[in-house]
């Protein structure tokens, strides 16, 4: 009662502004207010540019040029705060306000030549250029990061690799000028995950050498097409493919939808998807097709065609090897969406960390300072977990990046699971990180300005889109399954994606755990190596156990979900843990390691 009754003076002293209070009953500034950036006060144990050359990893002058580009511009509302330059979109503005604003954006950065050579070159080279520009797209804003890879590594991507050079020649210089803008039709109202029960249907004329494309019943529309509802002149549909009555399964086909207008094209229909959580930088559509014909030469060709008389042509007889083809373009999503998890989980932490080392809250003793936020064992425990996790998961992305850009024929399927498991993993701890984030900033991490928990609603989306988090878990249990299955067929040992671990003796755990075991590497690798082995065993003996009773594949493996999901996560951070272990190991002594 006291310490209260002594506030009620303080403050009425200064309401009435008393012309003698005692000293210990006036206001004073207190160092919570008095701010400045911490890393004006606070001394690194490390060289800063050094650490970054380490987690970011390549074309490190591209990004600061990039980076400049923006600051240049007003369209990226450039603000001066503590001396530096800090630039982010005004997420106050309308949908319609964002959606132009995300399309001029686009504009302004092809013009300075940003995307100059992203599909008319080739190369190892050209692929980490682009993932570094889509690096900086997604720490600015998710709008732009999303347009754009819509347009370049979806419509663009799905060009490259199931079209053929008479694609390449007519549509991809237009596209990376941005004359043409893509999208990528594929997501239907009644399919998502499931692309091979895809409802859209397409048959050949031969009379005029067309393909004629149909939109047959309301769930058969397509959904959520990023692009579609204002900008998009073309889409790439994916369609099932109806050959003298045969179904031969999902085909890919170059659809123009307004002409150089903008006005929509004959017999189709395009509407809005509406306001979202997030993402309302990017104009989403829904399409209907009623009888649209295109030319036979509009059909992505790399793996099978239609004769002019009408006669479906493959060197690829199995279905599914077919299927797989045209699921190429959706690797390079799951790449870049998983590398764009880790920068927002940079993003989230450095706000939290930055606000922590300057924001105060309760005395330990009366009269002395407030304690920083970041000085409470309780607030360190929190987010440098965090922090400590989101460097392993730069690591495996720059592994990810690298494997996909020296991608090989024989590599294909490698980059498929791993994509699919980093892919999961990623956007599901970011979501985890933006919500500790949001929490640990208390109510300033309400404030769409400071950015951590507006990114909730715009980065949530991820766990689903190219392809939800727990079907992708499950694909990849599914991959090891049969990796273990061929590898007792064949009376061979593992080879690949991590999993030579197999070929050795079990790890085992000594039965005392010290501080020093705890903390040494090789006991980290050899605990998430045995919790792999042991959900792997599992998971092939419950499968095999179902089997045998009679069920169909699609039975099992629904009915093991749970441990498919676990050993998805198992193989994935066992995986991530390895990448981490490998870059600390080639830093010589020092700081930096």
């Amino acid at each position: 009662m006291e310490r209260a009754f002594q506030r009620t003076q303080v403050l009425t002293n200064h309401l009435l502004q008393s012309s003698s209070p005692l000293p210990s009953q006036t206001l004073s500034s207190n160092a919570c207010l008095s701010y400045s950036p911490p890393e004006l006060s606070e001394n690194c144990a490390f060289d800063v540019k050094e650490m970054r050359k380490l987690i970011d990893g390549h074309n490190l002058e591209e990004r600061d040029w990039l980076f400049g580009l923006m600051k240049q511009s007003e369209l990226f509302n450039p603000k001066v705060k503590g001396g530096k330059v800090f630039v982010s979109p005004d997420y106050n503005q309308s949908m319609e306000q964002q959606r132009e604003m995300t399309l001029k954006r686009i504009k302004y950065l092809q013009e300075r030549g940003v995307f100059k050579g992203w599909l008319t070159e080739k190369g190892e080279e050209i692929e980490m250029r682009k993932f570094a520009g889509f690096e900086v797209f997604s720490i600015y804003d998710h709008s732009l990061f999303t347009k754009l890879g819509v347009h370049f590594p979806m419509w663009g991507g799905a060009i490259q690799f199931c079209g053929t050079k008479h694609h390449h020649d007519k549509w991809l210089r237009d596209t990376e000028n941005y004359s043409i803008k893509g999208c990528f039709a594929m997501t239907e109202l009644g399919h998502g995950s499931n692309i091979r029960s895809l409802e859209t249907v397409t048959t050949y004329d031969s009379n005029t050498g067309e393909f004629v494309i149909n939109t047959p019943c309301e769930s058969a529309q397509k959904f959520w097409i990023g692009g579609a509802a204002k900008h998009a002149t073309h889409t790439v549909v994916f369609s099932q493919l109806h050959i003298n009555g045969i179904n031969q399964g999902v085909h890919a086909f170059i659809v123009q939808i307004r002409d150089v207008d903008g006005n929509i094209c004959p017999n189709i229909r395009i509407a809005d998807c509406g306001h979202k959580i997030g993402l309302n930088g990017v104009d989403n559509g829904r399409i209907w097709f009623d009888n649209v014909r295109v030319p036979r030469e509009n059909l992505l060709n790399s793996v099978a065609d239609v004769s002019p008389d009408g006669k479906y042509l493959s060197l690829i007889k199995n279905p599914d090897q077919r299927f797989a083809v045209f699921m190429a373009p959706m690797t390079v999503g799951r790449v870049n969406i998983a590398i764009g998890a880790v920068y927002q989980s940079k993003v989230a932490l450095a706000i939290t960390i930055r606000y922590a080392l300057t924001r105060r809250a309760f005395s330990l003793k009366p009269n002395e300072p407030e304690v920083l936020l970041l000085d409470y064992p309780s607030h360190q425990r929190r987010l440098f977990p965090l922090v400590a996790k989101t460097y392993a998961m730069s690591f495996a992305a720059n592994y990810l990046k690298v494997l996909y850009a020296k991608r090989t024929p024989q590599s294909n399927k490698a980059i498929h699971i791993v994509s699919s498991s980093f892919k999961a993993t990623f956007t599901w701890n970011n979501m985890q990180i933006l919500q500790e984030c949001r929490e640990a900033c208390g109510g300033q991490g309400l404030r769409t300005e400071n950015r951590v928990g507006h990114l909730k609603g715009e980065y949530d989306v991820q766990s689903t889109f190219e392809g939800d988090n727990f079907l992708l878990m499950q694909l990849v249990s599914k991959a090891l399954f049969a990796e273990y299955m061929a590898a007792q067929k064949r009376n061979k040992v593992f080879k690949g994606l991590g999993l030579e671990h197999m070929n050795k003796p079990c790890p085992v755990i000594p039965s005392q755990l010290t501080s020093t075991t705890l903390r040494c590497s090789q006991f980290q690798m050899d605990a998430l190596c045995l919790r792999e082995r042991d959900l792997l065993n599992r998971f092939v003996a419950d499968v095999l156990k179902c089997k045998a009773k009679g069920e169909n594949t699609e039975q099992v493996f629904n009915s093991c979900y749970e441990l498919a999901k676990d050993l998805g996560r198992a193989f994935s951070e066992r995986a991530i843990f390895q990448t981490f272990v490998e870059a600390e190991s080639t830093l010589p002594a020092g700081s930096l390691k």
